[in-house]
């Protein structure tokens, strides 16, 4: 076959977490920033996508400016159809995305392939890279370049921030499992393929389809939240916000937006996506494939020989 089966993807998982958790140190922490970097150019492209189309106009022929009226469900679909883009960087191009080693290591820890220490470095360290990676791209690559300077990029970033963390623990949590069974999946199905269209194609589906649902990333919301309070901050954007009538949530404001970002959002979340990775994918499909056979041969009867016709 041109892919790997179910079995043979479990076993390349295994073999693939015990490589993560055997990784040195500074190699795993710049792999670890590059997927921050990379999950939050997914982010960034979803963001001016999706807030152009939030808030968009259009010039008709006699030079008159009407306001586009898009449906919510197509503007969230928008920004889901861009957003893989982030995740086919860190599968094809390679590094280190938390959110996937919360799979990977799992099934080298159920195999006896690695030890739980080896899962804690790994994740705590991917966890800082992917941290100062994604917040790099939310400074200087999205906020220090004004593109979130002007409606309607600078409405969306703060109200995309504002509703992630005006999420309750409960919501934030089970929005992490969903997105983290959906992502792992993604990575799952990636791993079967053996050329780059496939891999392209497996990271798109599941990708788009945590991303419109409204399911929780933490990776990702190291981007989003951090941008949405770079902007509240800023005099000049919130001098435009006002000018709009938007209103900024306070709950981005000051130390305290920093505080709301790590406790209402990243500490379930994170949590979330363990479970969704590590239960949901890891040890359901290790329990299947590899625990033990996932079918048995009936045996003979004891008398089969005596009766069969000679």
């Amino acid at each position: 076959m041109a892919f790997k089966g179910p079995a043979d993807i479990a076993k390349a998982a295994i073999a693939s977490g015990q490589t993560k958790c055997n990784t040195t140190w500074t190699k795993l922490l710049v792999l670890a920033f590059l997927a921050g970097a990379y999950i939050a150019f997914g982010a960034l492209l979803s963001e001016i996508v999706a807030g152009g189309l939030s808030n968009g106009t259009i010039t008709l022929a006699d030079g008159s400016i009407n306001k586009l009226a898009i449906p919510s469900g197509l503007v969230k679909f928008a920004a889901g159809a861009v957003f893989p883009v982030g995740l086919m960087l860190v599968v094809i191009g390679g590094s280190e995305l938390l959110t996937g080693n919360m799979m990977f290591a799992p099934m080298a820890l159920f195999d006896k392939k690695t030890g739980l220490k080896g899962l804690t470095i790994n994740w705590t360290l991917v966890f800082i890279g992917n941290f100062i990676g994604a917040v790099f791209v939310a400074f200087f690559l999205a906020y220090m370049t004004g593109l979130f300077n002007a409606m309607p990029w600078a409405s969306w970033a703060v109200s995309v921030a504002g509703g992630k963390v005006g999420l309750t623990w409960e919501q934030a949590f089970f929005r992490g499992i969903g997105c983290n069974w959906l992502v792992c999946l993604a990575v799952w199905l990636a791993v079967s393929a053996d050329d780059i269209i496939s891999k392209i194609m497996a990271c798109w589906f599941p990708i788009m389809a945590f991303v419109t649902i409204g399911f929780e990333h933490s990776v990702a919301n190291m981007f989003f939240i951090p941008l949405g309070i770079f902007a509240a901050n800023d005099a000049g954007i919130a001098a435009t916000l006002t000018a709009a009538k938007v209103t900024i949530p306070a709950s981005l404001l000051g130390a305290g937006g920093w505080v709301n970002f790590i406790w209402n959002n990243l500490i379930p979340v994170t949590l979330g996506n363990i479970v969704g990775a590590a239960v949901f994918v890891a040890m359901a499909y290790w329990w299947i494939y590899i625990r033990s056979p996932v079918c048995v041969t009936p045996a003979q009867p004891a008398d089969a020989a005596k009766i069969a016709p000679k």
